[in-house]
């Protein structure tokens, strides 16, 4: 009961924090100018909001199944890779619609205005893709065409027409991704040569696009289709390729190469997407540019109220100049968590904080609401 009563001050008292930030000027345009009913969600744990814990006994013992996840904002997990809210989260929020359920949540749940699809772990690519060249994916085989069943599964349990689900999709806004980062992933931690990786990109973007053009025919005619984070930031990758030349790193202390590689990847996304205009001339597919959003957080990071001396460091995590051991991570025994971790950027070494979505959240929302989604009606 003690517990319930603190859960619920926690949220009651986050919301009147979240308020003024909910109405700024940019927020309170999106929030007039764009009245979505829905919102769609596609991806990997950036995104997903408790699938992989349900999907069965590997997702439930799983980190995020685990606390500290989830302990800034929810007091407890509930299957979010951060320690609270992500950016799908704050998106919903902006649009004054509730925080979007699991798919995998069960038929208690409700899916008034949308459903959430990502399943942590998941990739763009098929299982045979991977097989094919020796690599292991670990977490899960809920891969995007997979996500793609169960958007079509849920219209059929939803809409009483093809009609209906047209018209509430019109009214929808579709999140197609970030989707493809695992797909590298697997790959350079399985220590696959960058050279061979970036083969895999045109493989990856054509999933992504296909993808984008079945919610299309489903009837979606607003779809945000997010690049990559630039990875040469991320605790992970500067722990498992430290060099020891300094020109390896950039000017914020990144791995430059492999910030390379993820422009590579977002250039050809966002030509593929230019195609799909093209293709679809009636639809708004806009590129989400996680990367420069991402960038700006660390560039504005002490304005923002991170601490300049950690900005590479996980907030969960132990060991090493990143805070960052692949064998420890957060949520195992004995890993302690940071006491601020609002002045983290980077929460486990893979993903960011509650904070750290919020700011990426909010330049994400001010590029593309109103005036590229078009989304006046």
């Amino acid at each position: 009961m003690a517990f319930i009563s603190s859960y619920n001050m926690s949220y009651f008292i986050f919301f009147l924090m979240l308020s003024s930030f909910l109405l700024s000027p940019s927020f309170a345009s999106t929030t007039t100018i764009c009245p979505f009913e829905s919102i769609y969600q596609f991806g990997d744990s950036i995104s997903d909001v408790g699938n992989l814990i349900r999907e069965g006994p590997a997702g439930a013992r799983s980190y995020a199944a685990r606390y500290p996840y989830g302990e800034t904002f929810f007091g407890r997990a509930t299957g979010r890779c951060s320690n609270g809210l992500l950016m799908i989260d704050y998106f919903a929020l902006a649009l004054r619609l509730p925080f979007l359920n699991p798919y995998l949540g069960g038929p208690n749940m409700a899916f008034d205005h949308g459903a959430n699809f990502a399943v942590a772990g998941s990739t763009a690519l098929p299982p045979s893709f991977f097989m094919e060249r020796n690599i292991h994916v670990p977490s899960t085989d809920n891969h995007l065409k997979v996500q793609l069943n169960w958007f079509h599964a849920h219209l059929n349990s939803t809409c009483q027409t093809s009609a209906d689900c047209r018209k509430r999709l019109q009214r929808a806004l579709v999140f197609m991704g970030e989707i493809g980062g695992n797909d590298y992933n697997y790959a350079f931690f399985q220590g696959k040569p960058i050279d061979e990786i970036r083969t895999y990109v045109p493989h990856v973007v054509r999933e992504i696009t296909d993808a984008v053009r079945e919610v299309i025919q489903a009837g979606a005619i607003r779809i945000v289709v997010p690049g990559n984070f630039p990875i040469g930031c991320i605790p992970i990758y500067l722990t498992s390729f430290p060099s020891s030349d300094p020109r390896s790193y950039d000017d914020m202390q990144c791995l430059g190469g492999l910030n390379e590689f993820a422009m590579f990847h977002n250039d050809y996304l966002q030509g593929a997407l230019e195609q799909l205009r093209q293709e679809y001339p009636h639809a708004v597919i806009i590129y989400g540019d996680y990367y420069t959003a991402f960038q700006s957080v660390i560039r504005r990071a002490p304005s923002l109220g991170f601490e300049r001396t950690s900005l590479m460091k996980a907030c969960c995590g132990i060991g090493g100049p990143y805070n960052y051991d692949g064998s420890r991570m957060c949520g195992s025994p004995g890993v302690p968590v940071c006491p601020n971790p609002d002045q983290h950027i980077h929460w486990d070494g893979v993903h960011l904080t509650q904070g750290a979505y919020r700011h990426m959240a909010d330049w994400l929302l001010n590029d593309l609401l109103p005036r590229k989604v078009q989304c006046v009606w």
